[in-house]
């Protein structure tokens, strides 16, 4: 088995610049991250945008649907800012494609002391091996369908429809 992560940004990626005292994007952590965890099968990692989720637009999910269509693996991880997931996973799921397809995302910035982005990697790709064909969330420990999940934005988590 070999996995494809593909990063579109998000919280997950950010990085703070102390001098302009804000998040911003530099380049991805994927490779410290997946060094890190010591992965035990090959991964190829894609980083087609690095951007909010909240600035994605129809044309970057048709851009991250055109590049999971494209992936010869059969696995792929979506590196994803929380804020618009389940829009983008919507776009993904509707596909159909013959693949498994699992969101991810984290509420702090993987630099960021107390940060889920390596805890969600992990868990998103153990999702990838073992999952059926098809696109799911995977947020926290929990694996959602694609189209029986929301954002709880009041408790910042993901839940079940």
């Amino acid at each position: 088995m070999s996995v494809r992560i593909i990063t579109t940004g998000g919280t997950f990626d950010k990085h703070y610049d102390p001098i302009a005292g804000a998040l911003s994007f530099a380049a991805t952590h994927l490779d410290e991250m997946c060094a890190r965890a010591r992965l035990a099968v090959p991964v190829t990692v894609e980083a087609p945008m690095l951007i909010d989720s909240l600035e994605m637009t129809a044309p970057h999910r048709d851009q991250v649907l055109a590049a999971c269509r494209a992936a010869p693996e059969h696995q792929i991880v979506v590196i994803h800012g929380t804020d618009t997931m389940v829009e983008t996973a919507a776009v993904l799921g509707a596909a159909a494609l013959d693949k498994t397809i699992v969101v991810t995302g984290a509420m702090l910035p993987y630099e960021v002391a107390g940060s889920d982005a390596l805890f969600n990697l992990g868990f998103a790709l153990g999702c990838a091996a073992h999952l059926g064909a098809g696109t799911w969330i995977a947020m926290n420990g929990v694996a959602h369908p694609w189209d029986r999940v929301r954002k709880n934005h009041a408790l910042g988590v993901f839940e079940s429809l």
